[in-house]
């Protein structure tokens, strides 16, 4: 191999001047007697793999290369198709924090790019895998503890939500978490999957009880830039923890979450299918609630319009903390004329199920987003934009376009200033709100364009007339957002200032901006690929 292949071509920061020892103690070995000739992989893996092999000289058994059984397992477990068809040079899986901390001092010395994945649910390529470069993978951090007062869960970054959900249910504890069951702990907490996605924050079933999922995380278990591992909280590092509470993977590698936890026992929800002439009946039950939600902060609703196998239908989920069938604050809903009905007594872990199974992975996928006031009104008006811009792209192969409505709610807004406040810049006399999230999946690579076209116009055509109705909001959800938008932004001037200079003090040489190119960046300077 030639004496380039350190990635050289990749430094672009600072991180040249770091201390030569701390490959030292890393390899236990003088780096001067290192040499790249002496490290020949096979003529199937090209130079940019040099950091692979390196990184397999401290732990040969947390590297798969390109073609290895290993490798192949874990590309396939990427939820849309376009991160599968994400190719990394190597994929690393650290087997705990220590682990994590050597593979980033190391790759951050050659100068070489990587990715962070944690359940691997984001849309877009390069959101949490990368090309070429090195993606590492917190799969095997499956930490699962309750401290002995049942108030804290410690979680490790590579759990599914079906994971912690089946642990408690049967302790009747719960935490706020992710709603479909396959999605990672970390993408949902921190904002999409740089790791997925539920987590931005991370809305829950039990959010208007007890705030999104970046509310409820009491400490962060983190890998910072220099490879210190430290632990984030109110108390020790208030202003990073005010970052890492919607600031995303722009601050270091969190490998753990200890969450607020409390008792939950059965709950009462599920799924019912209407058709589209109930659309008027729907969008105004919505904004009664939203109006209402203050009454019972138990209650948590989703609305879709989507296009399913040559037909439009409304598939609306509704979920109740308690074991009480058809609560009062669904009552509108329930005098809606409905197909079908799934609604039952049940387990969080069930319902999580039965979400996911509306999730399917194996297809091309594109989401985006945009926020504003609550108005039956303007949904209506937004719902016709919709259907006239997916019938431009219904014949595509697999095609199934969904228009899904949630409220941000007061109850949740007042939650917050929970524990000084986060990053998202929404305040109460914002709300009630509408987050309306487009997701499309579809099969074929060649009708990329125009489908991911169609989606924009959907959201600019949206937001158009959201202004013109003065209902518009700046808020954009980091989980649901496309390549394309602005997230930090959409925080507010004085919000994404601070999370820069908050970026600066704890990643002076910016190797989470540089080297870490992948999802949303600060700077708004986002970095991957829609198809």
């Amino acid at each position: 191999m030639s004496g380039n292949c350190l990635c050289h071509h990749n430094r672009t920061l600072r991180q040249t001047k770091r201390p030569r020892r701390v490959i030292v103690l890393l390899l236990s070995v003088p780096i001067s007697s290192i040499d790249c000739t002496s490290f020949q992989l096979s003529n199937a893996i090209s130079n940019l793999s040099f950091q692979c092999d390196l990184l397999s000289l401290i732990r040969n058994d947390l590297v798969s290369l390109t073609g290895s059984l290993t490798y192949t397992q874990q590309q396939s477990r990427y939820w849309s198709l376009q991160q599968l068809e994400t190719i990394p040079a190597c994929r690393v899986t650290p087997k705990n924090v220590v682990d994590v901390a050597i593979t980033l001092l190391v790759t951050e010395y050659l100068g070489c790019p990587f990715a962070v994945k944690s359940g691997g649910h984001a849309a877009f390529a390069g959101a949490s895998n990368i090309q070429g470069g090195v993606a590492i993978d917190l799969n095997d951090l499956r930490q699962l503890e309750v401290s002995l007062d049942r108030t804290v869960t410690k979680v490790g970054a590579g759990n599914r939500w079906l994971d912690v959900y089946s642990q408690l249910d049967p302790l009747g504890l719960s935490v706020v978490g992710g709603r479909v069951a396959d999605i990672g702990v970390g993408g949902l907490i921190l904002g999409g999957e740089s790791y997925h996605a539920d987590m931005l924050g991370g809305i829950s079933f039990f959010s208007g009880r007890h705030g999104w999922a970046l509310d409820g995380v009491t400490n962060y278990q983190i890998v910072l830039a220099n490879g210190q591992i430290e632990d984030i909280n109110q108390q020790s590092n208030p202003d990073l923890y005010f970052a890492l509470r919607g600031g995303g993977n722009n601050f270091g590698i969190v490998t753990r979450f200890d969450l607020e936890t409390f008792p939950q026992g059965p709950m009462w929800g599920g799924m019912t299918i209407h058709p589209p002439t109930t659309n008027i009946s729907i969008y105004k039950a919505f904004e009664n609630f939203a109006n209402d939600a203050s009454q019972d902060s138990d209650a948590a609703l989703i609305t879709a319009y989507a296009y399913l196998q040559g037909e439009y239908i409304f598939a609306n989920d509704y979920d109740y903390a308690k074991p009480t069938p058809n609560p009062p604050i669904f009552h509108e809903f329930a005098s809606i004329t409905n197909a079908t009905d799934s609604m039952r007594t049940t387990t969080l872990s069930d319902l999580t199920r039965e979400l996911n199974a509306s999730n399917p992975g194996g297809f091309r996928e594109t989401y985006t987003t945009v926020t504003f006031k609550n108005s039956a009104e303007l949904q209506l008006k937004i719902l016709d934009i919709f259907v006239n811009e997916a019938e431009s792209i219904i014949d595509a192969a697999g095609i199934l376009p969904a228009l899904v409505m949630q409220p941000i709610t007061l109850p949740m807004i007042r939650l917050f200033r929970k524990n000084g406040g986060n990053a998202l810049g929404i305040a109460e006399e914002d709300g009630p709100l509408i987050l309306m999230n487009l997701a499309i999946m579809w099969s074929d690579r060649a009708d990329d364009e125009r489908i991911i076209a169609a989606a924009d116009r959907v959201i600019e055509r949206s937001r158009d007339v959201a202004r013109g109705m003065n209902l518009d909001h700046r808020y954009i959800y980091q989980n649901y957002a496309s390549l394309k938008q602005n997230v930090f932004a959409g925080y507010g001037e004085e919000n994404q200032r601070r999370l820069i200079e908050i970026s600066r003090k704890y990643d002076p040489d910016q190797v989470f901006q540089i080297l870490q190119p992948g999802y949303f960046k600060l700077n708004g300077a986002n970095g991957g690929s829609p198809s």
